[in-house]
């Protein structure tokens, strides 16, 4: 009988099976599906449905390969450890992927904590235009830190009830939207389909704003991940995993894909509405309020990205000073197995790029804005080279801890690390994505730099073992 280790030293098991669920679900339904939407449509007509079909298939097998390895090594820090672990045999280029998988998640969802502050601010002066937006920054941003303060349990608790609300939210829009389009509703004469070929037909504008959208929508389904993070938090990880991945799985597609098909049926995509899709599409359905529902409802999921981004920074924070890839002064915790220093550190952060969207819009904060989409795109691509390597491993090793395992393997691994790839690829020859992509890689040259910097300090004061000289982990101990 295998030993299964407790998954994060000083953390707490408060997180339940119900909370990892939602925690998964309410990951990938973001603003970006609300609001973001609208953009992709209005760029490649009904065809965005293949757009989101294309990304929403990749963050499947994304989702799956993590799902594989956090059921076989459950632990704190989830892949930012499996990157190292994958090149055991290459102390220093599994050193350097995993500081570069940890630090750029970091830096992924701590400017998602500033742009999720903005715009709750802007949601909340619909009712409260008379308040100025960094006051409503501010009580956001403190709300949801307190609530993360408190206890792991707490953020489970808040995080089930927004995600609650969100799902509950899509699902009915899919009911409701699904009768009027098949004309089931009452009064319907036949049914509502011919906005899917009229004004120029399923594919308006060709196939490539339909690649473009794609690029675009990858940072919409970000998010999910945070699940296999959170498994060190929870009593049965790999039990909490399995079912939470799976869900995702079987659910991503249906929300994203299954949405905004109702969306392209309903409104024209080149309607003036176009912009706010989901408003636009209770309004065909004459839905009273519809403006007010979706306010709240993408308000809703915007506390959710906050909340959650708190959450996922901390811990990874926190992941990153055990290897001494952080100060250690932040791996501190509370008596409540929480990392109180690692959650204020990324406030300071939010705060910091709050006031530069307020001080500096058009250089800091666009830098911030422009660049942390395509980190994200870098930490999947490292996360699927690292089950590439250590399910190879796994299986000579250890194949009893293959509890979940990725499909297809290695062919769908290969398929969806070119497919990133190519994304990335693709961002350079798409005009409005040449930006975002300079300035990732830009952010991604930053963080190598930091690498090398932090290195040569290491040699030069040696105060810690190197970590090449680590042994290399044993994977029956799982």
């Amino acid at each position: 009988m295998t030993h299964t280790p407790q998954p994060a030293s000083g953390l707490s098991h408060g997180l339940k099976q119900r909370h990892m669920t939602m925690i998964a679900l309410g990951g990938v339904i973001g603003a970006g599906l609300f609001v973001g939407s609208g953009v992709v449509i209005k760029s490649a007509g009904p065809a965005a449905v293949l757009s989101f079909l294309i990304t929403g298939l990749l963050v499947v097998l994304v989702m799956r390969m993590l799902g594989e390895l956090a059921c076989a090594m459950p632990g704190g820090g989830s892949f930012y450890e499996y990157a190292r672990e994958a090149w055991s045999d290459r102390p220093a280029v599994g050193n350097l992927a995993s500081f570069l998988t940890g630090w750029m998640y970091w830096y992924f969802w701590v400017i998602v904590v500033a742009l999720e502050a903005v715009a709750g601010a802007d949601l909340v002066r619909y009712w409260l235009p008379d308040v100025p937006n960094w006051t409503i920054s501010l009580v956001l941003l403190v709300m949801l830190t307190l609530t993360n303060l408190i206890s792991v349990k707490s953020f489970g608790e808040f995080e089930f009830w927004f995600a609650s609300i969100k799902v509950a939210a899509i699902m009915v829009f899919l009911f409701v939207a699904g009768v009027y389009v098949l004309g089931l509703a009452p009064g319907a004469h036949g049914m509502n389909v011919s906005n899917l070929v009229a004004n120029g037909g399923f594919m308006p504008n060709g196939i490539v704003p339909v690649l473009t959208g794609a690029v675009a929508a990858t940072g919409f389904y970000f998010g999910a991940e945070i699940v296999t993070i959170a498994a060190a938090e929870t009593a049965e990880p790999q039990k909490a995993v399995a079912r939470a991945t799976n869900s995702v799985i079987t659910r991503v597609l249906v929300f994203y894909v299954g949405s905004v098909l109702l969306v392209v049926c309903l409104v024209p995509w080149n309607a003036t509405g176009i912009a706010t899709p989901y408003v636009s599409a209770l309004n065909v359905m004459g839905i009273p309020a519809a403006a007010q529902i979706m306010n709240a409802i993408v308000l809703t999921a915007v506390l959710s990205a906050l909340n959650s981004g708190l959450y996922a920074s901390s811990r990874m924070l926190f992941a990153l000073t055990k290897r001494g890839d952080a100060p250690r002064a932040l791996a501190r915790v509370s008596r409540n197995g929480v990392p109180t220093r690692a959650i204020l550190a990324a406030t300071l952060f939010g705060y910091g790029a709050v006031i530069m969207s307020y001080v500096s819009p058009d250089k800091v904060f666009a830098f911030l804005v422009n660049s942390y989409g395509t980190v994200a795109i870098f930490v999947y691509i490292l996360i699927a080279i690292s089950q590439l390597r250590l399910r190879a491993r796994l299986e000579r090793e250890a194949p009893h801890l293959l509890k979940v395992r990725m499909w297809c393997y290695p062919y769908l691994t290969w398929f969806a690390i070119f497919g990133m790839v190519a994304i990335v690829v693709a961002m350079a020859f798409i005009p409005d994505q040449r930006t975002p992509l300079a300035l990732g890689v830009a952010s991604l040259g930053l963080l190598v730099s930091a690498y090398i910097v932090r290195q040569l300090f290491r040699r030069g004061v040696q105060q810690v073992t190197p970590l090449a000289e680590m042994p290399r982990p044993d994977l029956h101990e799982y």
